[in-house]
């Protein structure tokens, strides 16, 4: 008989948690799941499911306006916002009936609703009750940080996790941060008619890309969207101005203001570490909780996993780190790590935006020589039939073997096509590979195999 109530408490129900106690429960293992918000996690409740059903809505409702070019009468089109909100709800429900009690309760789950503390090393407190475990799963997430800008705490600003839940467009809006969330909100919002406001202050949107790819996203939403986009801004204060708010941000050495309806902070996310850490001798920083290669944390009978590492932010990255900590848990004696070689990202504008390895910039801070190839869009026949004209296709190749480093796709359905690349950057392929292999006409990823080919 175990000396523990549980073999496992996960502290999450999230991405990072709910794989990992699934599959520990189909084990035959005991586990218990601590969730202190809405059951299912960020991902499902306020942020990639939600966001993706209201774009969904606001692309097809762009496509159609723009559909006279093809001779279509779509002069007339409307909206009802309430109405794309009830079906952003009934995508939630959906998602979330894999993550429901009953399910929990199929596998034996037990699922207790609460914050969880760390009273020892086997010790969890939640609700008042005491908890043994001889595993301990933090998968806590992050929540988005709040920057210290005199007067913010004056307005009712918006972070993403309550902006979704927006009962209409604002007339006006203001997004502190130029990272892939705050464009989506951006696209979102000006397809229903808000005029925005992206500041960022870096020297071009989406930073964590090649500059091109933060360019073109800059001149997309100019051009289709009417967004402006503030760059190597910094926001100094902010006043509350009748029911909004001014905005004052500096340019340089020049103070300017705007004045918006609403402001949405989408600069960055802390971990989720207040939960006594110091009583299960875990590191962690500010940054987040410090794990080995197997996901173990300074005590190594205490994995995590997700955000609250601080590293990717991205679900995919989340649920694959949770398959890992559960097989390092049901097989202590042959331990995994999780693969980082090639982590796709994907920015759903339109054209949406995607990349996985290497940017040119890392290749050029490892001081890496390597060969680029880039083709417009327009080279395919799909952006031709379809009248798209925005977009690109970069490869990035080893200079002497031509093995895959790096992509970035410019295109609609760039995140479908981006996982040709990813396997092969996983599988250590060449652009002869790609170049060779036949690709279906007309198709999006034609594009891929003409840049290929031009290495």
């Amino acid at each position: 008989m175990s000396k523990y109530d549980y073999d496992l408490v996960v502290i999450g129900s999230g991405a990072a948690g709910s794989i990992a106690a699934a599959m520990v429960a189909r084990a035959g293992k005991q586990v218990a799941m601590i969730e202190a918000k809405k059951l299912g996690g960020d991902s499902a409740n306020y942020s990639d499911i939600p966001m993706q059903s209201l774009l969904n809505v606001a692309n097809t409702y762009e496509e159609a306006k723009k559909a006279t070019s093809f001779g279509i009468r779509s002069g007339t089109i409307g909206y009802n916002f309430p109405t794309l909100q009830n079906w952003k709800e009934k995508v939630v429900k959906r998602i979330s009936n894999g993550n429901t009690r009953k399910y929990y309760d199929s596998l034996h789950i037990h699922v207790i609703d609460g914050r969880a503390h760390f009273l020892s090393p086997h010790e969890i407190s939640v609700n008042r009750r005491h908890l043994s475990t001889e595993h301990v799963l933090i998968a806590t997430g992050a929540d988005w940080t709040i920057p210290d800008i005199p007067g913010l705490s004056s307005v009712a600003y918006h972070t993403p996790s309550t902006m979704i839940n927006a009962l209409r467009p604002p007339k006006s809006l203001f997004i502190i941060g130029g990272g892939s969330t705050s464009l989506e909100f951006a696209r979102l919002f000006s397809i229903f008619g808000s005029k925005v406001y992206i500041s960022e202050i870096a020297p071009r949107l989406l930073p964590r890309e090649d500059e091109e790819t933060g360019e073109l996203a800059q001149s997309v939403l100019h051009k289709h969207n009417g967004v402006t986009s503030l760059l190597e801004t910094r926001v100094v204060r902010v006043k509350k101005d009748g029911l909004g708010a001014r905005v004052y941000f500096t340019q340089g050495h020049e103070e300017k203001s705007v004045r918006v309806d609403e402001i949405l902070v989408a600069s960055g996310k802390s971990p989720r570490v207040d939960i006594g850490l110091e009583n299960a001798s875990v590191r962690y920083s500010p940054r987040g909780i410090e794990v080995d290669t197997h996901l173990q944390t300074s005590n190594k009978h205490i994995f995590a996993a997700g955000d609250v590492l601080g590293s990717f932010g991205l679900t995919h990255v989340a649920l694959t780190e949770s398959r890992v900590v559960a097989h390092n848990i049901l097989h202590p004696k042959q331990k995994r790590a999780p693969e980082y070689t090639a982590v796709p990202r994907v920015t759903c504008l339109n054209p949406e935006i995607a990349s996985v390895g290497y940017s040119e910039d890392d290749l050029i801070k490892r001081d890496l020589e390597y060969r680029k190839a880039s083709v417009p869009i327009t080279i395919t026949g799909r952006a031709n039939i379809t009248n798209q004209r925005d977009g690109f296709t970069k490869i990035l190749a080893d200079k002497k073997t031509h093995q895959i480093l790096g992509a970035t796709v410019v295109s609609p359905h760039a995140g479908e096509v981006i996982h040709e690349i990813t396997l092969a950057i996983q599988y250590g392929l060449t652009t002869d590979d790609i170049a060779a292999s036949m690709h279906a006409f007309p198709s999006w990823s034609e594009a891929v195999r003409i840049a290929c080919s031009k290495i």
